[in-house]
Formats: C-alpha cells, structure tokens, sequence
C-alpha cells in the first residue's frame, strides 16, 4: 500500500475505532481527526492507482474514510458513488485476497448488493479456520457487523 493511501486507512481506522478502547473520547481530537480524515481522502480522490492492486487499496481507503468522517461539502455521496464505481470495476481485475474481502464488504455497506456479500463470504470460506490472522479476523467481523446491522444510522419503526 503506498504511504498516502496507508496513511488514509489508518486515520480513517484510528477514527472508526475510536474510544472502543475505553478511553475517553475528547470533542476537539474527535473534530480535528474527523477533519484530517475528510481532506486526506479530499486529497486522494482524484488519484488512481498504478495497478489494479493499487486501484483497490484506494477505493478501500476513500470508502472507509468517506464512511468514517461526519463531514460533508455537499459533495461527499457523489465522492462515494464515483469511488464504488471505480471500485466495481477493479474488483474483477484483482485475485481472491484481503484485500478483496475488504473492498467487497465496504461496497456492500453501501449498496447492499448481496453477491458482493456472497462473493466475500466464498472468499472467507476458502481461508478455513485456522490459523487465521488478525488482519483476517477483523476483516470477517466487519463484514458481519454490516450484514447485522445494515442501516446504523436510520430509526427503524417496529410495530
């Protein structure tokens, strides 16, 4: 992953994780992150990576951090639309990977196409049960945490 684009995941991550280690969180360092999250991806959106690996990273990076950040310019679900299409038209081009598992989980966070689901959980499948990393384990419970709860945002009305 280059260093822009890692640097990116990482904000957008410490930013979606933020306080889950029970430390306090601090409205002005929740402010200031949320804003470097945004302008980093601001600054790598119109970036395309060199090969369909790198494609893939970036598209992750700008879904993730796009996903993390409260901040909008009345742009950001166009930002999103154009980085899911770029997105869906390098997930063929690269193999069964992390990687793959990962972008294919955040698109279906957003559009909830369940053979984005479905191919994620064939390449899940093929990892077996042991010894599996801890990059592999995240990336698992992420994609169950937005089958189970797919719209975090909305009240839904139970009746």
């Amino acid at each position: 992953m280059s260093d822009q684009v890692s640097s990116l995941f990482s904000l957008a991550h410490s930013l979606l994780t933020l306080g889950q280690d029970g430390s306090p969180i601090y409205v002005d360092s929740f402010t200031r992150l949320n804003r470097d999250v945004y302008e980093s991806a601001l600054n790598s959106y119109g970036k395309h990576g060199s090969t369909p690996e790198a494609e893939a990273e970036l598209c992750l990076g700008l879904l993730v951090a796009f996903n993390a950040t409260m901040y909008d310019n009345g742009h950001k679900q166009e930002y999103i639309q154009k980085v899911l299409e770029r997105a869906l038209n390098v997930l063929p081009l690269i193999p069964a990977s992390l990687l793959k598992v990962r972008l294919l989980t955040y698109c279906y966070g957003e559009v909830y196409a369940e053979e984005l689901a479905k191919e994620a959980h064939a390449i899940i499948d093929s990892w077996g049960t042991f010894r599996l990393t801890a990059e592999q384990k995240e990336a698992m419970e992420e994609l169950k945490n937005i089958e189970e709860n797919p719209y975090p945002w909305e009240e839904i009305d139970e009746e």
